[in-house]
């Protein structure tokens, strides 16, 4: 989400591993920031002008994000061989800093293209940061838990919840909100709103998902929680090896089977397209006569 400080949370990221040695390697996709706190490896400004896309396709900053996203994603190939290069020492992570406009990442094409491109080669995980604070109020909490549960649903991929400046406030209401729906249902009774009742609804609903789900509280200001989150992506690692790849490479084959077929039906509609372009070629007689 916008404000959450995931681009200072990457700037964490990034220096940490050069602290523990292990090399890696920094995506700008946001072609709107006007500065990052890290010296990204590819940066989609460098082939981007946001400014000059918005003048261009008379746009506003959201639709020229978009369209940025949507132009850079077309060349997106050459970004995966430039992070799958063979270097010495190899890399240990790729880290993609993306957009603050969830919407613009998560639904549109671009980013389902630069996931699935990701994720095709690499092992990969989403990673969702969070405004700790802003999360004390219920109803934004469980705002912040259906977009997650999209994205999950969206991406399919493993999803790492992270609850950022816990230097402000501590994580703990929240991780509890998760585990136990009656502390919840208790933080909202004195809200007697439609949407208080909707979002007590809703965790009822989502109980099941809050217990599968990855959560850590980090500081990107002060590094708390780093390491604790370092180890989520080991697991979230291993979760793609052991649950998501298979899926991965079952859906490949459903998709070359289905283009297999697609190929097959095209060649028969050309046959039957060619059958009766000659069916209605007049024999020599009826030529001559018509001459």
């Amino acid at each position: 989400m916008a404000g959450s400080g995931k681009t200072t949370f990457m700037q964490r990221l990034a220096s940490h591993l050069s602290t523990i040695k292990k090399p890696g390697y920094l995506l700008n996709l946001d072609p709107a920031v006007a500065k990052v706190p890290y010296n990204p490896n590819v940066d989609i400004r460098d082939t981007i002008n946001y400014k000059n896309v918005m003048k261009e396709y008379n746009l506003g900053p959201n639709g020229a994000i978009l369209t940025s996203l949507n132009l850079f994603a077309t060349r997106f190939d050459q970004v995966i061989d430039l992070c799958t290069k063979e270097r010495d020492p190899p890399l240990d992570y790729v880290l993609a800093d993306t957009p603050g406009q969830i919407e613009i990442f998560t639904w549109s094409a671009s980013g389902a293209i630069i996931t699935e491109a990701f994720a095709t080669v690499l092992p990969t995980a989403i990673v969702f940061v969070l405004d700790t604070p802003r999360c004390t109020a219920p109803q934004t909490f469980m705002s912040n838990m259906l977009q997650a549960c999209s994205i999950l649903y969206k991406t399919r991929l493993p999803l790492l919840l992270v609850f950022n400046k816990i230097d402000v406030a501590r994580p703990d209401f929240a991780l509890e909100w998760m585990q136990d729906f009656d502390t919840f249902f208790e933080a909202l009774r004195a809200d007697t709103s439609y949407a208080a009742s909707l979002s007590r609804s809703m965790s009822l609903v989502l109980e099941k998902f809050y217990m599968n789900l990855r959560a850590v509280g980090v500081s990107a200001i002060t590094g708390e929680g780093i390491d604790e989150f370092m180890r989520a992506v080991d697991a979230a690692r291993e979760e793609f090896d052991r649950e998501y790849l298979p899926d991965l490479e079952r859906r490949k084959q459903v998709d070359l089977e289905k283009k297999r077929r697609e190929m097959e039906m095209e060649r028969v509609q050309e046959d039957m397209r060619a059958a009766r372009a000659g069916s209605r070629q007049p024999t020599i007689p009826e030529a001559e006569e018509e001459a």
